[in-house]
C-alpha cells in the first residue's frame, strides 16, 4: 500500500510540472508576441513621424516656391505710360481723406528758430575762407592750416613732413600725438611753434615711445563769415534771390515752413486714406522692385516666409502712396503731357536714364509731384 501511494504522488508532483512548464511557455509566448506588437507599433510610429516631418519640409519648400518673389528690374511694370496704375479705378479702390478740410496745427508746421539758425550758419561755413589775420589767435575747435618738420634727436622721420604743401588740422579732433594740437592754442597766424610730444608705445614700431619735436608754421585760420547784408549781396542775390539778410532769414524760414507743411498734409492724406482693394499686378511689380534693391544692398533673408511676408507690407505702404496720389490726382482734375514730358527726361537726364525707369514710371513722378504740389497750394 506504501508504495502505490508514494508512486501516485509522483506521478501528481510531474503533471504539476508539466503543466508550470506549459504555462510559463504560454506567457512567454505572449510576452514575445507582445514585444512584437509592441516593436511594430513603434517602427509604425517612428515612420510616421519620419513620413510626416518629410512631408513638412517638402509641403513648406513648395509652399516657399509658391510664394517667392522673383527680383526685377522693370519700374514701369504695371503702369500706362501717362503714369497710373494699369486698370485700376481710384474711385472704387481708394476712400480717399478730405484733404480740402484740413485743420493745420501752426505749431507743427511753422519753422523753429533753431533750426533756421542752423541752416544759416551751414550756408555760412560753406563760406569759410583761410584768414593770415595776426590778430587771431587759434581757440580749440578751430580749423586751421599749418605745415610742420618732426625730428627725433635732431633727425627728421619718415611722414614728419608736410612737404610744405599745408595740412588742414581741427584742433581738438585728435588727429595729432599726445597733445600737439593744444600746444597750438593761443598762437598766431605767421608764428613758428615748437611742438614738443611723445610717440605713444603701441604706435608703430619705429616711432613708439619717442619724444619727437615738431617746428610748425602756422599758415592760418579758417574764418566763417558774418549774415551781412554785403555778404548776402555778394554771394546769394543770384542762388536765393535775396538782396538782404532779413531777406534771406525770412527765405529760410519759409523753406522751413513749407516742407513741414507738405510733412504734415502728406502724412494725414495717406494715414486718412484708405485702400480697399489693392491691384495686384501692380503690388507684385513692386515686390519685385523692392527685393532687386534688397539683394543688391545684401540683405540677409534667414525665414524666407517672413521675409515675403514683410515684402508684401512693404510693398502694399508704396502702392497705397501711388494709389492716394493718383486718387488726388484724379479727384482734382489735373493733367500733363506724359509724352512731352518724357521726351524732356530724355533730354534732360540723358536717354539711358529714362530707359531705366521707363516712361510709366517717369510719369508717375510727376503726377505725384503735381498732386502734392496742389494738395499744399491748398494751405497756402
Amino acid at each position: 500500500m506504501e508504495k502505490k501511494k508514494s508512486a501516485t504522488m509522483d506521478e501528481n508532483t510531474n503533471v504539476s510540472k508539466s503543466k508550470a512548464k506549459r504555462e510559463a511557455r504560454k506567457k512567454q509566448v505572449r510576452k514575445e508576441k507582445r514585444d512584437a506588437n509592441a516593436a511594430r507599433i513603434a517602427g509604425i510610429a517612428v515612420t510616421a513621424v519620419v513620413v510626416l516631418g518629410l512631408v513638412f519640409v517638402v509641403g513648406r519648400q513648395l509652399y516657399i516656391m509658391a510664394i517667392r518673389t522673383t527680383p526685377g528690374t522693370d519700374y514701369s511694370a504695371g503702369l500706362t505710360d501717362d503714369g497710373r496704375i494699369e486698370n485700376a479705378d481710384m474711385t472704387k479702390m481708394v476712400d480717399l481723406a478730405d484733404y480740402r478740410n484740413i485743420s493745420v496745427p501752426a505749431d507743427e508746421v511753422e519753422a523753429a528758430t533753431e533750426e533756421v539758425d542752423e541752416e544759416i550758419q551751414s550756408t555760412l561755413e560753406s563760406y569759410k575762407e583761410l584768414s593770415t589775420d595776426e590778430q587771431l589767435e587759434i581757440a580749440d575747435g578751430d580749423e586751421i592750416n599749418i605745415d610742420y618738420v618732426g625730428t627725433v634727436d635732431g633727425i627728421e622721420f619718415e611722414g614728419g613732413n608736410s612737404g610744405g604743401e599745408g595740412y588742414d588740422l581741427t584742433i581738438g579732433s585728435g588727429s595729432f600725438v599726445d597733445d600737439f594740437e593744444q600746444q597750438l592754442i593761443g598762437h598766431k597766424p605767421g608764428e613758428e611753434v615748437t611742438v614738443e610730444v611723445t610717440f605713444p608705445d603701441d604706435y608703430n614700431e619705429e616711432m613708439a615711445g619717442k619724444d619727437a619735436v615738431f617746428a610748425v608754421t602756422i599758415n592760418g585760420i579758417m574764418v566763417t563769415p558774418e549774415l551781412t547784408d554785403a555778404f548776402v549781396a555778394e554771394n546769394l542775390a543770384d542762388t536765393e534771390n535775396v538782396s538782404t539778410a532779413a531777406e534771406y532769414r525770412a527765405k529760410v524760414e519759409n523753406d522751413f515752413y513749407q516742407e513741414h507743411l507738405q510733412e504734415y498734409l502728406t502724412s494725414y492724406v495717406l494715414e486718412n486714406s484708405t485702400v480697399n482693394t489693392y491691384p495686384r499686378n501692380y503690388v507684385k511689380a513692386t515686390k519685385s522692385i523692392l527685393k532687386n534693391s534688397d539683394n543688391n544692398s545684401g540683405m540677409e533673408m534667414e525665414d524666407e516666409i517672413a521675409y515675403e511676408k514683410e515684402l508684401t507690407q512693404r510693398a502694399e505702404e508704396t502702392v497705397k502712396e501711388a494709389m492716394v496720389y493718383q486718387a488726388v490726382f484724379e479727384d482734382a482734375g489735373l493733367s500733363f503731357d506724359a509724352e512731352a514730358y518724357y521726351s524732356g527726361q530724355v533730354e534732360e537726364m540723358g536717354e539711358q536714364y529714362a530707359n531705366m525707369y521707363g516712361a510709366g514710371y517717369l510719369a508717375q513722378s510727376e503726377l505725384r509731384r503735381m498732386a502734392i504740389d496742389y494738395l499744399v497750394g491748398l494751405y497756402q
